[in-house]
């Protein structure tokens, strides 16, 4: 049974690096290890400013939908 969990642990921490879900912890991470008095936006602000990037990035071309 703990094998089990070590393995379904491991493939749910690869799913959410490969998929980005991570990306908001890293960066709660990154600023409180920074600036631990620093306002962190809150997931939706930050996910917001990250499509707006991603999207405003003329190398990648514009969302078609």
């Amino acid at each position: 049974m703990t094998r089990l969990r070590h393995v379904l642990g491991r493939a749910r921490f690869f799913v959410r690096e490969f998929s980005g879900e991570a990306a908001y912890d890293h960066y709660v991470a990154h600023a409180r290890a920074h600036d631990p008095d620093a306002a962190v936006p809150s997931r939706r602000e930050f996910e917001r400013a990250r499509t707006d990037a991603r999207e405003g990035d003329p190398r990648t071309g514009f969302r078609c939908c």
